[in-house]
């Protein structure tokens, strides 16, 4: 009887189709293609330090093995996730020991972003000593999760999610290569399959893993799309809640209403939600849409805005989103104005870098008798008292100080109605000598 501990396992679809030359690698034509970038790189002979930075799934694991084969280096990979100085001072002996035997070693680093200041540090003499060549790949934007030593020192390359197509043409060499026997797809459930996937190359090969044993229990030779909602368990999209990704939706999100487009601020929403976004998180950001981009020219926006989330709070999920997608509706097509939030920031900045001025002595409160024999509050006017409840000429800034104007409503809703109740009181204050 064969020893069932002795077997070897069986290597995943994704890993046992990994490219093993650069004409294999499905996408990345904009880096790969003849005369792009990456292609003439590896045409060149000389390897260089760079790194990967894209979503997951598309090859960047690939393209360091791919680099290291090209240029016949000895290959060390280490995860962020796992690995720390120790591991790095442990695999720059190695490569002593690499080059001693005439071999140049490249040192990939998955992850890179997890890595701490001083770990990325910790690998900078060793790459600016050409002792290796550090390749890194990252999910998350260089710029802001490598340190500028280590990335003044690699070529960066961004790496794009793989397209309908590219898995389409990813599937039929599947096919071709009898991974999955002789099963058949109908074109919907290809569809579905594609749309899981979320351009992840890693994650569209274990879904047809996934599919090829549920379709072998169950005796099925052709799939169809009825079949896979039922078989298998199809996870939300690819969502990064905390990276890239999650503030590009949340920015296409605000840019969608503040350009007036109801239905692209739904697609984004919607797509939030269905990643697995926080709607807390989403109700905040809509209330202050409705502040930033909306203000005065339409009150009832940030009314809306609140009663979305206040409902969202007390039904929760599913039926409370439903609030919050009505609300990005009224927000896309309300008036525009961010008159206020300009009149905001600029009070803020003048305040901020202005001096401490004294407030004018008939603005003072007097609730004593030293107070009042000082002036304070005297020719005060009382605007109820005055024409139009509207005290001409008065001024309400310190003494040196002149009207800044910070205000300017917009000819839009109710901010139109705004502009010509100043217009008019400002005519009150010429007609008085202001």
């Amino acid at each position: 009887m064969a020893d069932l501990f002795s077997q070897k396992p069986v290597a995943p679809l994704a890993e046992a189709l990994r490219p093993k030359t650069l004409d294999e690698v499905v996408g990345q034509s904009h880096l790969l293609g003849e005369g792009k970038p990456l292609r003439l790189a590896f045409q060149s002979g000389q390897p260089h330090s760079m790194i990967f930075w894209g979503p997951p799934g598309v090859g960047k694991t690939t393209l360091a093995r791919l680099t290291a084969s090209a240029f016949k280096c000895e290959f060390i990979a280490l995860s962020a996730v796992f690995s720390g100085v120790k591991d790095i001072r442990a695999s720059m002996e190695q490569a002593e020991q690499n080059l001693a035997l005439g071999k140049h070693t490249i040192l990939f680093v998955d992850e890179i972003h997890r890595f701490n200041k001083s770990q990325q540090d910790a690998l900078l003499p060793y790459a600016e000593s050409g002792l290796v060549t550090f390749i890194g790949a990252t999910t998350e934007n260089p710029s802001f999760e490598v340190n500028s030593a280590l990335l003044s020192r690699a070529q960066v390359y961004v790496l794009k999610s793989l397209t309908d197509e590219e898995l389409r043409l990813l599937l039929k060499r599947v096919q071709e290569e009898k991974s999955l026997g002789d099963l058949k797809f109908e074109e919907q459930a290809v569809d579905t399959l594609i749309g899981y996937a979320d351009g992840d190359a890693r994650r569209f090969l274990n879904l047809l893993e996934q599919t090829n044993t549920a379709a072998k229990t169950s005796g099925i030779a052709t799939v169809t799309a009825d079949f896979l909602q039922n078989a298998l368990t199809l996870n939300s999209r690819r969502f990064d809640k905390g990276g890239d990704n999650f503030y590009d939706q949340i920015s296409a999100l605000h840019k969608s209403v503040r350009g007036s487009n109801p239905d692209a601020a739904l697609y984004w929403l919607t797509r939030m939600l269905d990643g697995g976004a926080d709607p807390r998180y989403l109700s905040r950001r809509i209330v202050r849409m409705a502040w930033e981009d909306i203000g005065l020219a339409d009150p009832r926006a940030m009314q809306i805005a609140n009663d979305a989330a206040l409902t969202y709070e007390r039904l929760g999920s599913p039926e409370g989103e439903l609030a919050l997608g009505q609300a990005v509706i009224y927000l896309a097509v309300a008036a525009k104005s961010n008159a206020g939030y300009n009149a905001y920031n600029q009070a803020r900045a003048f305040v901020k870098k202005d001096k401490s001025r004294e407030v004018p002595v008939h603005l003072r409160n007097a609730p004593t008798k030293l107070m009042k024999e000082l002036g304070y509050g005297h020719e005060y006017r009382y605007a109820h008292d005055e024409p139009h409840a509207y005290a001409a000429g008065e001024t309400y800034f310190p003494d040196d100080m002149l009207e800044p104007g910070w205000y300017k409503p917009v000819p839009r809703g109710l901010e139109g109605k705004i502009a010509d109740k100043m217009a008019f009181l400002r005519k009150l204050d010429e007609d008085a000598g202001k």
